[in-house]
């Protein structure tokens, strides 16, 4: 087991699928965007919880008056990690503060500007924003792996940014040629190896 943990493949800018034998209520057949994975740890997203709060909501509680399109959105559960803090994934970089990178083409803030700009219609124009993230210690992503928890998958920005959230799962096994409907915890744990 060490050392297949130990060779394991840094898993930045992937999606986590969770397979059936993964019973938690928040990651029970979840989609979790991974913005960084090193081997001191793991962060990422949620993508496909809505917490039944939409982004007019957010606007009302932070004084912003909105006029953009996008009012509508809603909010994901991120994760059971720092759930009073939001954050937005987006495609643009633009000159907003506190944007990281988290890829080639996706940046990770959790400043107020960008959803002012959001607002006034000068914003990125594909984004989501969670509540919460999700976070793993040294190792445990990895063991989880190993427990044969999640399926790796390629993030598209169809997955993450447009497709309705109860087909995101789906979709991003699909990336892979794996119809999720087929695998039962057997056939997962056989499919792998593990």
């Amino acid at each position: 087991m060490k050392s297949q943990i130990s060779e394991f493949t840094h898993l930045n800018d992937q999606l986590l699928v969770a397979m059936s034998r993964l019973q938690d209520p928040m990651f029970s057949q979840s989609v979790t965007y991974l913005c960084e994975h090193d081997d001191d740890g793991a962060f990422g997203l949620v993508i496909n919880k809505p917490l039944g709060v939409n982004l007019s909501q957010i606007f009302v509680q932070l004084n912003i008056t909105p006029g953009s399109e996008f009012i509508d959105q809603p909010i994901l559960a991120g994760g059971p990690v720092h759930v009073d803090q939001g954050f937005i994934l987006h495609k643009e970089k633009g000159d907003w503060s506190s944007s990281t990178a988290v890829s080639e083409q996706l940046y990770l803030t959790t400043s107020l500007d960008v959803l002012e700009a959001i607002a006034n219609g000068r914003g990125p124009k594909e984004f989501l924003i969670t509540l919460g993230c999700a976070s793993w210690s040294a190792g445990q992503l990895e063991e989880e792996m190993a427990e044969n928890s999640w399926l790796t998958s390629h993030v598209t920005d169809e997955i993450l940014f447009h497709l309705p959230h109860e087909t995101r799962a789906h979709a991003a096994a699909q990336t892979i040629g794996i119809d999720l409907n087929l695998l039962s915890p057997y056939v997962e744990h056989d499919y792998y190896g593990y």
